[in-house]
C-alpha cells in the first residue's frame, strides 16, 4: 500500500497537482439532466454545433433506456462485425457510475481487456486511475468505455466497418448516463465522436460543444507511457474538466 501510495504522489509531483480538492459536493451527481449545448466562452476554442456532430446517434428514449438494455442488445456473442471470428474472447462493454458526470472513451480493448471484460485495466488503465484521482474522483464515480467492444487483433487500429457496426452502442451509451464532460482518449476516440480527421495535437487543448455536454479531447495514456513529458499537457485538459465539474456542482 505505501509504495502504491508512493507512486500516486509521484505521478501528482511530475504532472504539477499542487493538491487535491476535499471538497465533496462537486464530485456528486448533479439532479438536474444536461441542458441544451453550450455556447462558446472564454478558453473554448473551435466549438462546433450540435449539428455537426449528431448524425451518428441513435434517436432512442434515453428516460427508458438503461446501460443493461444496451448490453443485453449488443449480446454476449455479438457477431455484428468480423472482430467475433478473429480472436477476442469477450464483450468489454464499459464500466462505471451509471450516473456519472464524467465518462472517458478509449479505442478499443486491448490484451488485458479482453482477457478481464473491463476497459483499461492494463498499465494504461492504471495511468487513467491515477488521473482521475488526480482530479479527486475515483473509477467507480465515472464511466469508462472504448468506441470499439471487441479486441482487434494484434491491438491494430478499428477498421471502417467496425466502427460502423460497434460506434451506435457507444452514441447509445452517452444518450443513457448524459455525462457532464465526455474526454476523449486519443486521436481514434476523438475522432469518431467529432466525425473529423484532424489528428489528436490539434484536437487536444479544446473544448466542443456536445449534445448539451462538454467533450474535452486528450492524450490516451498508453502515449503518456511513452511520452512522460506529455503528462503536463494532460494536466492541463483535467484541470479544465475540474473546473467545469466544479462549476456545475
Amino acid at each position: 500500500m505505501s509504495r502504491e501510495l508512493s507512486d500516486h504522489l509521484k505521478y501528482f509531483e511530475e504532472i504539477g497537482v499542487a493538491g487535491v480538492s476535499r471538497d465533496p459536493k462537486w464530485s456528486m451527481r448533479g439532479d438536474n439532466p444536461p441542458k441544451g449545448g453550450h455556447h462558446e466562452s472564454e478558453g473554448q476554442i473551435g466549438a462546433t454545433s450540435d449539428a455537426q456532430v449528431v448524425s451518428g446517434f441513435s434517436r432512442i428514449d434515453a428516460a427508458t433506456e438503461t446501460l443493461e438494455d444496451i448490453k443485453a442488445d449488443i449480446g454476449p456473442a455479438c457477431t455484428r462485425c468480423k472482430l467475433c471470428t478473429l480472436g477476442r474472447s469477450q464483450i468489454v462493454f464499459g464500466v462505471g457510475n451509471p450516473r456519472a458526470r464524467l465518462m472517458f472513451v478509449g479505442e478499443a480493448p486491448g490484451e488485458d481487456e479482453d482477457r478481464k471484460g473491463e476497459p483499461f485495466v492494463g498499465r494504461a488503465g492504471q495511468l487513467l486511475t491515477k488521473i482521475i484521482e488526480a482530479i479527486g474522483l475515483t473509477r467507480d464515480q465515472v464511466y469508462i468505455a472504448n468506441v470499439i467492444k471487441c479486441r482487434p487483433p494484434g491491438n491494430r487500429n478499428p477498421e471502417n466497418d467496425e466502427v460502423a457496426a460497434c460506434e451506435p452502442f457507444l452514441f447509445r451509451q452517452i444518450e443513457v448516463i448524459q455525462p457532464k464532460v465526455i474526454v476523449p482518449l486519443g486521436k481514434f476516440a476523438a475522432q469518431c465522436l467529432l466525425k473529423t480527421m484532424d489528428p489528436i495535437t490539434k484536437l487536444r487543448g479544446r473544448q466542443f460543444d456536445y449534445r448539451g455536454t462538454t467533450l474535452i479531447p486528450t492524450f490516451h495514456p498508453a502515449y503518456l507511457l511513452r511520452n512522460p513529458s506529455a503528462k503536463r499537457e494532460v494536466w492541463e485538459d483535467m484541470k479544465k474538466v475540474r473546473a467545469i465539474l466544479q462549476s456545475e456542482a
